[in-house]
């Protein structure tokens, strides 16, 4: 005899039929993308140019003690411009990276209440993250200008690809992290200290060429291509290598995929345990 109760379990593998129920739900994706839009930016007191004022005083801060002190070389560019380049995919990177990490906690009353795909709520959070960028963008603009310096062409045509490589990199780390902080709740305390060591091991306020012969080691960071590659195409302080970009690409798949199998295998304890 039918109880007419529907038992929802999600799968233990990531298959293409998530892609269809992904796209099923899209418009509730759109709404998550949305209120956290609106939250990043409602009752601030100065809204977005916050987006603005976070890289631009890292950026003058870090021209001062690394620039200016510490001598550190910048590949021929003013150092401004060179550490600002680096600081634009960083940021992206490491606030998506919280975003997604923190995403199913935040969400918790939610989550226990509906279904809905779960992979939306990592993914969703890190929309904001591109109009970030693109406002932050504004103060590269405006450095280039001030140093009478003109970017190139390919800068822009490679854009898309090296944010697309900096979103598969976060999110696939995020969506790993967020299902362990399901449980552990450590990850929110660890996070922020793991980010600031993984910045000095990526060439943010430094070109990779100063670690010499070891510089391969710093590809295994996916984010050490992705920012190396967008310095020379859009500085051309180097040539463009496209085999960091390849070692950045599988570094990224490698991610995504070790975050998709473990979040789509431990997903269905989420409501029972968050």
């Amino acid at each position: 005899m039918s109880s007419g109760t529907t038992i929802i379990r999600p799968k233990r593998l990531f298959h293409l039929s998530d892609l269809r129920e992904l796209w099923n739900y899209r418009e509730l994706f759109y709404f998550f993308s949305w209120r956290d839009l609106k939250v990043r930016y409602k009752q601030t007191a100065i809204g977005v140019v916050w987006a603005i004022l976070q890289p631009f005083i890292v950026m003058v801060v870090f021209s001062l003690f690394f620039g200016k002190l510490a001598g550190i070389p910048s590949d021929g560019v003013p150092y401004p411009i060179f550490v600002y380049v680096g600081l634009l995919f960083w940021q992206f990177f490491s606030d998506a990276l919280g975003e997604t990490s923190n995403a199913l906690v935040a969400n918790k009353a939610i989550i226990t209440k509906v279904y809905f795909p779960r992979l939306i709520l990592p993914t969703s959070s890190v929309i904001t993250k591109f109009i970030d960028f693109a406002i932050a963008s504004v103060i590269l603009a405006g450095l280039m200008i001030y140093y009478g310096y003109t970017p190139q062409l390919i800068g822009f045509l490679i854009l898309p690809l090296l944010l697309a490589l900096t979103f598969m990199s976060a999110v696939g780390l995020g969506l790993f992290l967020s299902a362990i902080n399901v449980k552990y709740r450590d990850v929110r305390y660890a996070l922020p200290f793991f980010i600031q060591m993984l910045l000095f091991v990526t060439p943010v306020i430094y070109p990779a060429s100063i670690a010499g012969k070891y510089s391969y080691l710093l590809a295994i960071n996916p984010m050490m291509g992705i920012i190396q590659t967008a310095r020379a195409a859009l500085l051309g302080t180097t040539p463009i290598n496209w085999m960091l970009i390849l070692a950045s690409f599988v570094a990224g798949l490698v991610l995504l995929a070790i975050g998709l199998v473990y979040f789509k295998k431990v997903e269905r304890y989420f409501a029972d345990i968050i």
